[in-house]
């Protein structure tokens, strides 16, 4: 891909022909001239990068599917959602256990403990069953 802007070429080379013509006692200014177009030219490419880049996010298109990597790939499968339940689960497990208790005693203990081992379990399983269906979808677009 040529990254080469034909604009700042052409601004380029009147500045050079500008600073032949008039001498080097408007070569500050010139440059000066040229260096902000430069910039804007930079800004106005990085912002429609970043604009590519929230559209490919907000669409949930990955526009480079080979350049993932493992880590990347089996936290976007899953893995990650299933860690942040496990956690979530024993982080609320200790005062949902302790309100349990004492309301219901060793009963509503074990009905809260089989709660958080049930939603776990399920994400689990559900995870486990979907994730090979849902990496064929992700790879399949539309915009491709």
């Amino acid at each position: 891909m040529d990254t080469r802007d034909p604009e700042l070429k052409k601004d380029l080379d009147a500045t050079l022909q500008t600073r032949k013509e008039l001498g080097t006692e408007y070569e500050s200014e010139l440059v000066e001239s040229f260096l902000e177009k430069l910039d804007q030219s930079v800004d106005r490419r990085v912002r429609r990068q970043l604009a590519e880049q929230q559209m490919v996010v907000a669409r949930g298109v990955n526009p480079r599917p080979q350049q993932r990597t493992q880590a990347q790939s089996g936290f976007s499968d899953g893995i990650g959602a299933r860690l942040g339940l496990a956690v979530a689960s024993l982080v609320l497990a200790i005062p949902l256990s302790a309100i349990a208790a004492v309301n219901a005693g060793n009963t509503g203990l074990l009905v809260c403990w089989g709660s958080i081992v049930a939603v776990n379990a399920l994400q689990a399983s559900r995870s486990w069953f979907d994730t090979g269906d849902r990496r064929e979808r992700k790879q399949t677009s539309d915009w491709d």
